[in-house]
Parts: structure tokens; C-alpha cells; sequence
């Protein structure tokens, strides 16, 4: 590496100036190791869901523990892959991060404030937190999906010849 890059990297690492392809790379690999990560606990939960009705949901008071039980597998199943490749990554981020909620609360019955039984699911927490608050990123299935609707929109109201956003009734209801 030459000295010019060295010197670039450090005052980068330093300013904390990133540049936004930096941010949206860095953004895409939460996403997507977030996701991939949280489908095993999915999986280790359908693999013995009775077990874990009763060790989990069941202690925490909660009606139907094996409902429950499958809601929350199901979640992680379903949901993770989604934020993984970056679809429905809010509503979705949203519902894994209240799973994590109800994880931290789980842990803290059992074992109070410790932070061994508590760090993965806060970490968890967090995560899906800012991916809930801020969506799935430029580099994912929602950002694509949201550039086709705004692009065929945009030739539906070319092809009416209204070419703005306000519609004839619109202006119907004005005049």
C-alpha cells in the first residue's frame, strides 16, 4: 500500500469521515449477517419447539406457550432471510427486535442483570432496532423495489399527460 492510501485510511479512521458507498457497504453487511445469523435460532427452536414452550414461554407466564412458541420460530425463520436480502426489512425489523425484547426479559428473570445472558440478545436488539428505523439500506430489495414503483409511477402520469403529481380530480376539487 502506498503512502498516499495509508495516510487516507488513517485520517478516514480518525475524522470519522466516511464516505456514503463506505456507509451503504458497511449498512448491507449488518443487514445481511444480522439476518443470516438469527435464522439458526429459528431452527433450534422448531427443532424441539415443546422443549422450548416450556423452558421459555411458559415461564415467562405467557398463554398458549406452544403458539407462541411457533409465532417466534417462525419469525426468525421467515423473517431473517427477508432482512437478510433486504425485503419488508421494517416491519419485519420491527418484529425480530420485540422478539429480542421479550429474549432480554427472559434473561433478566432468570438470571437478573448479568451481562453474559444478556449480551447476544441485546446485540440482536440493537441491530434490528436501526434496521426497524432506517430500513434495509440502499443496497437491498426494498430500495430496488421502491426505484421500480417510483419509475413505473412516473410513466403512469405521463401516459395520463397530467405530468405532475396532482391528479385531474385533484383539480377538479380545487376549481
Amino acid at each position: 500500500m502506498n503512502k498516499f492510501v495509508r495516510k487516507a485510511a488513517a485520517i478516514t479512521l480518525i475524522s470519522g469521515q466516511f464516505s456514503r458507498i463506505q456507509l451503504t457497504v458497511a449498512w448491507t453487511i449488518l443487514r445481511v449477517v444480522v439476518g443470516i445469523m438469527m435464522i439458526h435460532n429459528g431452527l433450534d427452536k422448531l427443532s424441539n419447539i415443546e422443549s422450548f414452550a416450556q423452558a421459555y414461554v411458559a415461564y415467562m407466564g405467557f398463554p398458549f406457550p406452544v403458539f407462541f412458541s411457533y409465532v417466534v420460530a417462525l419469525t426468525e425463520c421467515i423473517g431473517a432471510p427477508l432482512v437478510a436480502i433486504g425485503l419488508l426489512t421494517r416491519p419485519i425489523a420491527l418484529s425480530l427486535f420485540s422478539t429480542m425484547c421479550v429474549a432480554m426479559y427472559h434473561h433478566i428473570l432468570v438470571a437478573g442483570l448479568s451481562l453474559p445472558y444478556l449480551e447476544l440478545s441485546a446485540v440482536y436488539a440493537a441491530c434490528f432496532l436501526f434496521l426497524a428505523l432506517n430500513g434495509g439500506g440502499a443496497i437491498s430489495m426494498d430500495a430496488k423495489l421502491a426505484q421500480w414503483l417510483r419509475s413505473n409511477t412516473a410513466i403512469e402520469w405521463e401516459v395520463q399527460g397530467t405530468g405532475s403529481l396532482a391528479s385531474d380530480k385533484t383539480k377538479q376539487t380545487l376549481v
